[in-house]
């Protein structure tokens, strides 16, 4: 076999792959009953579209996904999750 035919079918199968996990993130990020959790699968899912930026030859708008999307937007997003109160039990229990 020809090794550009190979290369060919190796980056489907990891295009394939890096969709599978994007759509499967994305799904726990809606269904996730956790915030916490939402939020970390909602990073995830962004580090995937990264990576299928640099799969398809655009490392710039990869670099960037990581840049701004992942460090920022992630981390505000985590900040504003645990800085959230949550409050347990109701004020019948402090009495």
């Amino acid at each position: 076999m020809d090794t550009s035919i190979i290369a060919d079918v190796l980056e489907i199968i990891v295009f394939a792959v890096m969709a599978l996990l994007a759509i499967s993130f994305a799904l726990l990020v809606v269904t996730a009953k956790d915030i916490v959790r939402s939020a970390l699968s909602l990073i995830a899912v962004m580090f995937v579209v990264a990576g299928l930026y640099i799969l398809l030859n655009a490392q710039f708008l990869g670099v960037i996904q990581v840049l701004v999307y992942v460090g920022a937007i992630g981390v505000l997003i985590l900040f504003a999750v645990m800085l959230t109160k949550k409050q347990f039990g109701s004020d019948k229990d402090a009495e």
